[in-house]
């Protein structure tokens, strides 16, 4: 009989009778000892001493008859293999992800650059963010929604690999690009609501200002965490396009509107985070992954499935090979 793991019984007090089982073969073994003698002889002499099969196998029929009694009292006791699920019954945490893709973003003060690192510490992000929902906004000069709310984090991780820049209107609309994340999740139910804003530049375009759009956010309950992305001092970062489409990189110095992301992080009760490296960009996501842990009620549904009858089976397949083996090959003349 294979393992069967989580087993549970639902008759566990017919267990009790396995405690008559050392008593019987107490009983057995004495009861052999002070059996009389069928007959008697003179001598043995003449008897070899060792031990044929036969002897052996009725030393066995004993244990036989032990085990089968064990299975057959387990089989009583009905064991159940547990399945169990799990329903989560809380209302989880809505996360829209609003993506700066303005050129600067190619910059390489990281590795290969900003954007490529941008997108892979936020996939990484998006995976742990298990019973969430999260949606995809991009924008540079323009805002997009690149993926509206939804718990196919694959779906999600899947866009963020796609991006690119050079795809929108060039600028950097901050404006723009939060306000098209709060009107993806104005209508959410859900038990909190979350905007991760990351750019790496200062808003330039668009006709919604930042902090009017920080404002719709407070008034809908929605937290906002900003992310300025990019060293400090001079980064060698797109200057113009050349007429096949390729970036003209040269040296420029980095301007992140601190003041500015930090307004409107506190407008609405988030906080404001400066990513100067990849590693500093992962400890970022991580601090922002545990602020927005919620507790979630578990309610667990358990299914059973009944492996009593492979027990008393097994005990009445023995039982009958003890029988069998008693009454034939390996019977004993008195």
């Amino acid at each position: 009989m294979e393992a069967l793991p989580h087993i549970e019984f639902a008759n566990p007090w017919w267990l009790l009778l396995l405690l008559l089982v050392p008593i019987i073969a107490l009983f057995h073994f004495r009861a052999g000892i002070h059996r009389p003698a069928a007959f008697q002889i003179a001598s043995f002499a003449h008897i070899p001493g060792k031990k044929t099969w036969r002897i052996w196998g009725r030393q066995l029929l004993p244990l036989l008859f032990m085990t089968s009694l064990v299975l057959i009292t387990l089989a009583l006791a009905r064991p159940q293999k547990v399945l169990s699920e799990e329903e989560v019954t809380a209302e989880g945490i809505d996360i829209v992800l609003s993506m700066d893709l303005s050129s600067s973003m190619l910059a390489r003060d990281f590795k290969p650059d900003r954007l490529e690192v941008s997108k892979r510490v936020a996939a990484d992000f998006v995976s742990k963010r298990e019973h969430d929902r999260v949606g995809l906004i991009v924008f540079s000069g323009e805002s997009f929604t690149q993926c509206p709310l939804t718990t196919d984090l694959k779906i999600v991780q899947q866009f963020l690999s796609e991006l690119q820049c050079g795809n929108l209107e060039e600028g950097t609309a901050i404006g723009m690009g939060l306000a098209t994340a709060v009107n993806r999740i104005k209508d959410s139910d859900a038990a909190s609501k979350v905007i991760i804003l990351l750019t790496d530049g200062d808003n330039n375009t668009g006709y919604i200002q930042p902090l009017t759009a920080a404002e719709m956010a407070r008034e809908l309950d929605v937290r906002v965490y900003t992310i300025g992305v990019g060293s400090k001092g001079m980064a060698l970062t797109p200057q113009g396009r050349r007429s096949d489409g390729s970036y003209v990189f040269d040296y420029a110095r980095v301007m992140i509107n601190e003041p500015l992301l930090r307004n409107i992080a506190e407008t609405t009760g988030g906080q404001y985070f400066r990513a100067l490296s990849e590693q500093g960009l992962e400890t970022i996501y991580n601090e922002i992954d545990q602020l927005e842990k919620t507790e979630r009620e578990i309610t667990t549904f358990k299914r059973y499935d009944d492996q009593y009858a492979r027990f008393l089976s097994w005990g009445l397949i023995i039982l009958l090979l003890q029988l069998i083996l008693s009454k034939t090959v390996l019977k004993s003349f008195p």
